[in-house]
């Protein structure tokens, strides 16, 4: 395993250039102040989280590498913490992880052909009816124990995610969704219970093969995404996937009827199922 030496120096080389509080500051005056480092950050507070988010996973996969990797000899090691120092070489390794994750899917996608048959996964869940025609109807359930637990959950709070309640969150019993103006933030209980972060990429590849894709023969296409809603990945509010909308009752509707009723469990069963092999054009998408 890799030591607490090379994790404090893994941080050191990653957060260098990030501005941390003063000593001494209030609980008060440190809120305020990462508040005020979060809105002055080049990009705004959005911007102030991806880098973290980034950040953060980086420091999970040069330890990994130090565990059971290249990174075991030291000079490699200590030849990765100093470009990982600036960004410009944290930009270098990232695109390395991406083009190293592009080839190890493109394998995995290989061994799953050999290996089965292609297969649907069950539908995660069955959307209560009730609870559609709630949200169809603007009536929101106000926070619940899936949204406490999720809250509660340490990179949540890193983040500062929800020090400001959204202005309206409606739970289910696969999990929530959070509205603010001109979005809806999906969050399933089972995704960022086996790490949210993993499934961001999938999720919007399973959005995209329902609405932009021809389905397996013998599946019907789904209906069109009405005009005014477009989606997006989740990772700016660590949700499993964004819906970007307006105020048309229609498209409201459209999400509770179609979204929520019929897609999204098998979207989430299809993101869930390490075996499903998505199509490569899906996710060079993302």
């Amino acid at each position: 395993m890799a030591s607490d030496l090379d994790t404090v120096r893994v941080l050191r080389a990653l957060f260098n250039d990030i501005p941390r509080a003063p000593q001494g500051l209030s609980h008060e005056a440190t809120m305020e102040w990462i508040q005020r480092s979060m809105t002055d950050f080049p990009g705004g507070e959005v911007a102030y989280m991806i880098e973290h988010v980034t950040r953060n996973s980086m420091v999970d996969i040069v330890l990994r590498l130090r565990e059971d990797g290249y990174l075991k000899d030291d000079q490699q090691f200590d030849a990765t913490l100093q470009q990982i120092a600036t960004p410009e070489g944290r930009q270098t390794f990232m695109d390395w992880c991406i083009n190293a994750q592009k080839s190890v899917d493109a394998t995995a996608r290989l061994l799953n052909r050999a290996k089965r048959a292609w297969s649907e996964p069950e539908p995660l869940f069955v959307a209560d009816a009730a609870a559609v025609q709630r949200f169809i109807d603007g009536r929101p359930t106000g926070a619940g124990v899936l949204f406490a637990e999720f809250a509660m959950r340490s990179d949540v709070r890193e983040i500062g995610l929800f020090d400001t309640e959204p202005a309206a969150i409606h739970e289910f019993d696969w999990g929530f969704i959070t509205e603010d103006p001109g979005e809806w933030n999906v969050y399933v209980t089972e995704v960022w219970r086996r790490g949210t972060v993993g499934h961001f990429d999938r999720m919007l590849g399973a959005w995209r093969l329902e609405t932009t894709h021809a389905l397996p023969e013998g599946q019907l296409r789904a209906p069109h995404v009405p005009p005014g809603l477009t989606e997006d990945l989740g990772i700016t509010r660590f949700s499993a996937l964004t819906l970007h909308t307006n105020d048309d009752p229609a498209v409201r509707r459209w999400v509770g009827e179609v979204f929520i009723t019929h897609m999204l469990p098998v979207m989430a069963a299809r993101a869930l199922d390490e075996n499903y092999d998505f199509p490569a054009k899906v996710m060079e998408l993302s």
